[in-house]
């Protein structure tokens, strides 16, 4: 089911479970992009890598827009967000699999003058793109999109177990290939995410 069809739907979805960060009265949508935006970046490039992670990132905030109306008052909306990102993901993986590049329309070098930051950004990105498909996504679901892994496992199909397992994979290829990975993951673990503070996630 599309994560943007039916928000109210039965009150089994995962952005109905109150356990990240809810709403009793609904706010304005630029304030939930401001909260919430640089999580559904992160989930992005996770899936679809750095490079295209902003059109579905804009995807996403374009659907969740035409939907947020209708999302009842008490629902977890990064957890909503997030599954939207995911979909959104996915559908750009697909549809450029599907589309022929042409030589001429090939991207150009990188410049020479790249920040530094930028080359450890593109590193880091890197490292998740060459995890198998279920790793990947469930990396970017349960540790960077905040989902528990029963949620990650209805997304993904298969069980709460299972999503553990890949994620846990996922994550400890990381940091044996990639030292910044294994630095900015020394405090992840296969516990459930924490809460969200008011402020959300940086």
């Amino acid at each position: 089911m599309d994560a943007t069809v039916a928000p109210g739907a039965a009150d089994s979805h995962p952005w109905r479970t109150g356990r990240l960060h809810t709403v009793s009265v609904k706010e304005p949508f630029e304030r939930v992009v401001q909260r919430h935006g640089a999580t559904v970046l992160r989930v992005c490039r996770a899936v679809v890598g750095p490079h295209d992670a902003d059109d579905a990132w804009s995807e996403t905030f374009l659907a969740a827009l035409r939907a947020w109306p209708d999302l009842p008052d008490d629902a977890n909306v990064e957890a909503w967000l997030v599954t939207i990102a995911h979909r959104k993901a996915i559908d750009q993986v697909r549809a450029a699999s599907r589309r022929a590049v042409p030589l001429a329309e090939l991207p150009a070098a990188p410049v020479p003058d790249a920040t530094e930051a930028r080359v450890r950004d593109l590193d880091l990105w890197a490292a998740v793109a060459v995890l198998p498909e279920r790793q990947r996504h469930a990396v970017a679901l349960h540790h960077l999109g905040g989902l528990a892994h029963a949620e990650v496992a209805a997304l993904l199909g298969g069980t709460a177990a299972a999503a553990r397992r890949a994620s846990a994979d996922g994550i400890a290829t990381l940091r044996r290939t990639s030292p910044r990975w294994a630095a900015a993951s020394a405090s992840l673990s296969d516990a459930p995410p924490a809460p969200r503070s008011e402020g959300g996630r940086a």
